[in-house]
């Protein structure tokens, strides 16, 4: 089996588009930034978060604006369209990273990961009833599809979802998920690197799309917010999703 899978400019798959209609692996809709140099690519994984923005320096799309929408084996980002057509392999972006190290004083045991200040303000995460945070978010995950990238930390990559067959997709009833909507994932602590705890919960967001194509994969969910079950106020909305909260021009 082979299909597309990760890295390059992606022009016809975008954030807000829907995760499986796609025949690919592993899909990162929009521009995959790293860098050649292993310890670069690492400082880029680790400080970069969503919400940051990312100026394009050189090539024809230089000046340029994107969005830093997720994590995988590179940093995700959406650009406008214009500007998607004009990039290309080679071209040198530079990233606002800010983020990394944000803490809740009131919450001292949820943590965030890769979760900037602008995101954090734009999704309308804040005080919910008896002293939660309360999150918007537009799927909720159960612990038994967590797959590929348990274990790992979370302020790198992502965690797949295990979705391999569409009959499994369609039953459960995520066949409507999108590229950037916020999910939340029930008896997984994220705080520390990622498992299963029961009790806790860890808030992400979709980053690539695509069927899985061997067991253990499946869309992936960049880590945000994790901590205990109690400390959230889970409101499901239609529209929590990346472009419409970040503001992502088409």
């Amino acid at each position: 089996m082979i299909l597309p899978g990760m890295a390059g400019v992606v022009v016809n798959a975008r954030v807000g588009d829907l995760v499986f209609p796609w025949a690919a692996d592993h899909l990162e809709p929009g521009v995959s930034a790293g860098n050649a140099k292993r310890e670069r690519h690492q400082a880029l994984q680790f400080l970069a978060c969503i919400g940051n923005d990312v100026v394009v320096r050189s090539g024809p799309a230089a000046g340029a604006v994107g969005c830093v929408t997720g994590k995988h084996a590179f940093v995700l980002v959406d650009y406008p369209r214009n500007a998607l057509e004009l990039l290309a392999p080679g071209d040198r972006l530079l990233v606002r990273a800010v983020g990394q190290g944000l803490r809740f004083p009131d919450h001292p045991d949820v943590a965030a990961r890769s979760c900037s200040p602008r995101l954090l303000e734009q999704l309308g995460i804040g005080e919910g009833g008896e002293g939660r945070i309360r999150v918007e978010i537009a799927a909720e995950i159960p612990s038994y599809l967590m797959g590929a990238g348990l274990g790992m930390s979370s302020e790198w990559a992502n965690c797949d979802v295990m979705f391999t067959r569409s009959e499994v997709v369609e039953r459960l009833g995520f066949g409507n998920v999108r590229l950037g909507d916020v999910v939340a994932m029930h008896d997984q602590d994220h705080r520390f690197g990622r498992g299963f705890r029961h009790g806790y919960c860890a808030i992400g967001v979709v980053a690539h799309g695509g069927h899985g194509a061997i067991p253990g994969h499946g869309m992936g969910v960049a880590t945000i917010l994790s901590g205990p079950s109690e400390r959230f106020e889970l409101v499901r909305v239609e529209q929590a999703n990346l472009r419409e909260r970040l503001r992502l021009p088409d």
